[in-house]
């Protein structure tokens, strides 16, 4: 059975066909044009549609790297299927270097969105009606807030079977089973029938380097996992898989000047000292528990913060020493690219 032309945008894709469209956007009120940039790439032989996005937030940056990275993979040459990988959602944001768009909303808030609303909800739309409705599966690519880093780490509906056995495969040892938010991608893209992972890890307006390794790698795992590329013969550490349901933050007693004792990826006990916060004198003014065992898969890296601000974000899970331990083999596994890229 011949495969059914793809179209985007007004742009049509055979099967065999790369394409690199602008996907039009509603224009600024300077009347500047503005556009989505999105590569396409089908290959000859049926599978499923996969879109890969970054920078639904405006400064989270590691995203763009990993899907330019995955562009240029010699990986993807003999591709089943469509991968749909946009390197960038909200532009508006990426050229203010901010999380949110110009009316000051948060795209990631606004799907399913509306072609006659709000800025926002325009972009929502178009980009759910020309990208992700046509996809069977997606992975959306996101990085801390400013100030604050994440550890590598997939978030999804992990009660569905479909969705946890992609999860796994991805290879990043935090597993959290994430309810799904009102008007984020992530719900509007279930709703609509796609298999979707969230991948966080590093902080906005940084690349960092261990992250995107890290979520390359983990896509082209998926990939494969989907049927999408051939399997790897390529051997590395026994990577596990570690499930979190539960996680929560942990916020300052005081305001005033922090030091970090605990960092990203380490296993902690409860009791276990995260760090002390101090007056302009030097003066410790409370010092921060740990309010149970687990993992520290967030983190705020300004030292500064005022009451009731979240400082640490810990993942509780029944082994959380091997979780460590397997955070640790993750880096272990990830060899430099070009290494990495003739092994693939």
């Amino acid at each position: 059975m011949a495969l059914a032309p793809l179209e985007i945008g007004g742009h049509t894709i055979a099967p065999g066909e790369t394409k690199q469209i602008e996907l039009e956007m509603p224009p600024l009120y300077t009347s500047t044009s503005m556009s989505i940039p999105v590569y396409v790439k089908r290959g000859l032989r049926d599978g499923p549609t996969l879109f890969v996005s970054a920078a639904i937030h405006g400064d989270e940056l590691n995203g763009i790297e990993i899907v330019g990275r995955l562009i240029r993979s010699k990986a993807i040459a003999r591709l089943r299927g469509t991968l749909i990988a946009v390197p960038m959602v909200n532009v508006y944001g990426v050229l203010n270097q901010s999380r949110y768009l110009p009316d000051r909303r948060d795209l990631n808030r606004s799907f399913p969105g509306s072609r006659k609303g709000s800025l926002a909800g325009r972009l929502a739309n178009l980009f759910l009606k020309e990208i992700v409705s046509k996809c069977d599966i997606g992975i959306d690519l996101h990085t801390g807030a400013i100030h604050r880093s994440n550890l590598p780490q997939i978030r999804a509906n992990l009660d569905d079977p479909e969705v946890l056995g992609m999860a796994k495969a991805f290879g990043v040892p935090v597993l959290l089973n994430a309810d799904l938010r009102d008007g984020s991608l992530r719900q509007a893209a279930s709703e609509a029938g796609v298999k979707i992972l969230l991948y966080e890890a590093g902080q906005a307006l940084r690349y960092d380097e261990f992250s995107i390794r890290a979520g390359l790698r983990g896509v082209i795992n998926t990939m494969r996992h989907v049927g999408m590329l051939n399997k790897s013969r390529a051997k590395g550490h026994d990577i596990k898989r570690f499930i979190a349901r539960e996680s929560g933050w942990v916020r300052a007693a005081e305001s005033g000047f922090v030091r970090h004792l605990a960092q990203l990826g380490d296993h902690i006990e409860k009791g276990d000292k995260l760090a002390t916060i101090s007056d302009p004198y030097g003066e410790i003014l409370t010092t921060m528990l740990s309010p149970m065992d687990g993992v520290i898969i967030g983190k705020q890296n300004i030292p500064l913060t005022q009451e009731g601000e979240a400082i640490y974000h810990i993942a509780y899970f029944k082994q959380p020493d091997s979780v460590a331990e397997h955070v640790e083999l993750l880096q272990d596994n990830l060899v430099p690219d070009d290494v990495m890229q003739s092994s693939l």
